[in-house]
């Protein structure tokens, strides 16, 4: 999805730019390649800069309830000092590395309904003008597909993705938001769990998964949440068996009994080891209360052995989350008019 837009800042007659990046996949931590093509206009104009701007549409719960805005996750400056001759077409390759937190939007090909973009920044003649607006689609790291794969074969289904503005205390998060994918339990844990939450938090060394279950309540006890933490390897992924891994971790999920202390807030340390949990009411700087689905994403629960992708096939659905994407797109398009 590519816009070409005329340079606001400069009026009818100004440079118009085009980023088109590279079809290859993109995963966290990796290059995003691609070209800034700029398009001369009827005058000589001085390009000072050309800037990439990593976004992201990202929830944040407050008071009033719940909103939504553009988060800025990157800044890139990848070219400019230059004269841009009138009528001249020049293209500016680069390749920038993506955060290891970027998030992920796809798997196998199917979209989560996670929105993110790459905004392209002129600067012409000491004005700036953001000028260019593209999708930004990104596979998950090999740890995070097998991970996935293994929650979908052991019987867990996708239910929705979305962005949470916050941080999970006693983590390494560095960026200001983090991803929440909700599965809908296995039949094995249906009777015990409502839903599980999924966050990757990736970095150099390896991917920090976080878990979360909002555990069922009993006749004479209520529902609580548990938490877990779990450090994996980008090394030796495919030596692993995976299956028997994350049932571990869903296990230890499950049956963790909660520890019923004050409730802690977002950036509050979750305590020592790999697993924390609290009791009712408690949030461990993760769970939000009224998660919000994505569009079309509430009908699609069973992954099944094929994976969690199998989980948001279909017309319908896929539809419904491209027709949102392209929603934000244009809408931010029109307000950067």
């Amino acid at each position: 999805m590519v816009f070409k837009r005329l340079l606001g800042a400069l009026g009818v007659g100004g440079p118009t730019v085009d980023t088109v990046l590279d079809p290859a996949p993109v995963r966290p931590g990796g290059a995003l390649t691609g070209q800034v093509r700029l398009q001369g206009g009827k005058a000589d104009f001085e390009i000072e800069g050309i800037t990439l701007e990593l976004v992201a549409r990202v929830e944040a719960e407050h008071q009033g309830g719940e909103s939504e805005g553009v988060v800025t996750f990157g800044r890139f400056t990848v070219g400019g000092a230059f004269r841009l001759a009138a009528g001249e077409r020049r293209d500016v390759p680069f390749s920038v590395t993506l955060p290891w937190e970027t998030p992920v939007t796809e798997l196998h090909g199917q979209h989560l309904g996670v929105v993110l973009g790459v905004r392209t920044e002129l600067s012409v003649a000491g004005a700036k003008d953001k000028g260019d607006l593209d999708q930004l689609n990104v596979a998950p790291l090999p740890v995070q597909e097998a991970v996935l794969e293994a929650l979908g074969g052991l019987g867990f289904g996708f239910r929705s993705a979305d962005l949470e503005y916050g941080h999970i205390g006693g983590t390494g998060q560095q960026l200001p938001f983090y991803q929440e994918i909700e599965l809908v339990p296995s039949p094995r844990y249906a009777q015990q769990v409502n839903e599980i939450e999924l966050t990757f938090l990736a970095h150099p060394g390896g991917t920090e998964v976080v878990l979360e279950a909002d555990k069922r309540g009993g006749l004479l006890s209520p529902g609580h949440d548990a938490l877990t933490r779990h450090q994996t390897s980008h090394e030796g992924v495919e030596r692993q068996n995976w299956p028997a891994i994350v049932d571990g971790w869903i296990q230890q999920l499950v049956e963790h009994r909660a520890s019923y202390g004050s409730p802690a807030g977002h950036g509050s340390p979750l305590g020592h080891g790999t697993a924390a949990a609290f009791g009712p009411g408690g949030h461990g700087g993760h769970h939000h209360d009224g998660h919000r689905s994505g569009p079309g994403m509430g009908t699609a629960v069973a992954a099944g052995a094929a994976g969690l992708a199998a989980g948001v096939v279909g017309g319908m659905v896929a539809g419904e989350v491209v027709d949102e994407v392209g929603d934000f797109f244009e809408g931010d398009e029109e307000e950067e008019s």
